[in-house]
């Protein structure tokens, strides 16, 4: 079974002197606890924004300081004032099978004035589920979604539930970067005529943009890079521009790369890890024509998603990545060299404290948020803590 199939999974969440496991655990409102935790650089609070949540998948902030979730069970939230809204009505069609279901959400550029949102999600076509990605207008009172609209479904649908992806981000130039698995058939990722196994981008209406590498022909013309097996994190830097993506390797080789047009990133011709029965993986760990990766984990970590930090309440993480880790229930923070990019140090951050970790962004205020993929998953903000 791969280590990034849904599981449930029994966690704890520390508590403070004073304060009883029936507060942390109890119902999805409010600012439930917080306790300060040391990390290599810096001391951080860990504050219990929300619980009761089914599986979250993805949390967006905000411009008024709520919080947009998803629950991989097919529910759009909202958290704000210390309270967890009833689902948000409106989505598109959801098929939640597997690995699958409501998936990421994101805001677009000028959500301010327009309201816009994307999401990105399972859904069933008739030769069985693929990935698919909507865009929506947010009402006002955060109750409903309107002008729905599919901008993009994968155009090979199959009935295997796993591998969907789906994480999206949303560049400058408002065109949407999004991630699809390989769907557990792993020679699709080497199809450049099947959108499986690729990091892809469009427009905010679901058009091709003119620079896509397949934009007039060769492959599929919404792919930006080829060869991944299931990333499940994705992040633009906002002061470099450089797009990041993190996905799943099979027993070992999860990585971190900087996808490229028309790259190939090797799976599964090469690979760091190994096939679960023990097997090695296509030709090895490097062969011509395939990209390397910036870094890679053995034994797995089973990554979700990635921000880059930029903010200014941790300036001693400028730069860095940070990486949810579900399968050691951990943070990651990679220290990236300001000059090469090349990764100098890794930092594990709350392990097993919290369980199994999917989503991570950054607030506008510096502070970070997680979303921890549990039957009662939480909503967690890292803030830092007074000296």
């Amino acid at each position: 079974m791969a280590h990034d199939t849904p599981l449930p999974i029994q966690h704890r969440i520390k508590t403070l002197v004073g304060v009883s496991a029936a507060l942390l655990l109890g119902a999805a409102t409010g600012a439930l606890a917080q306790e300060t935790v040391p990390t290599q650089d810096v001391d951080i609070e860990v504050e219990v924004l929300a619980t009761g949540l089914d599986h979250p998948w993805g949390v967006e902030p905000l411009p008024d300081g709520s919080l947009l979730v998803t629950e991989r069970s097919g529910a759009l939230r909202l958290i704000r004032d210390g309270e967890t809204s009833s689902p948000i009505s409106g989505l598109p069609d959801i098929a939640v099978a597997g690995q699958g279901g409501l998936l990421d959400v994101a805001l677009a550029n000028d959500f301010a004035t327009s309201r816009t949102i994307f999401v990105s999600y399972s859904t069933r076509g008739d030769a069985g589920l693929g990935t698919a990605i909507a865009r929506a207008r947010l009402s006002e009172d955060g109750t409903a979604l309107s002008d729905v609209q599919e901008i993009f479904r994968m155009n090979r649908f199959t009935g295997v539930g796993r591998h969907f992806g789906s994480r999206l981000a949303v560049a400058p130039d408002d065109t949407i970067y999004f991630t699809i698995g390989d769907r557990g058939e792993s020679e699709r990722a080497q199809d450049l005529n099947d959108h499986a196994g690729a990091v892809l981008r469009i427009n905010a209406d679901g058009t091709v943009p003119s620079g896509n590498p397949y934009a007039d022909g060769g492959g599929a013309a919404e792919i930006w890079s080829s060869g991944h097996r299931n990333p499940q994190g994705l992040d633009i830097d906002p002061e470099t521009g450089v797009l990041y993506a993190v996905e799943h390797g099979a027993r070992g080789g999860d990585e971190v790369n900087r996808p490229q047009p028309g790259r190939n990133y090797g799976w599964p011709e090469i690979s760091y890890g190994r096939h679960y029965s023990g097997a090695e993986i296509g030709i090895g760990t490097a062969a011509e024509g395939f990209e390397q990766p910036v870094h890679y984990w053995d034994p797995s970590i089973a990554p979700g998603g990635m921000a880059v930090y930029r903010g200014e309440m941790f300036p001693e993480w400028d730069g860095d990545l940070l990486v949810a880790a579900l399968k050691f229930q951990l943070l990651v923070r990679l220290d990236l060299d300001d000059e090469t990019g090349e990764v100098l140090t890794e930092e594990r951050m709350l392990k097993g404290d919290y369980g199994r970790i999917r989503d991570v962004r950054v607030d506008a205020d510096g502070s970070v948020l997680l979303a921890t993929d549990e039957d009662n998953g939480s909503i967690l903000r890292l803030s830092r803590a007074p000296d």
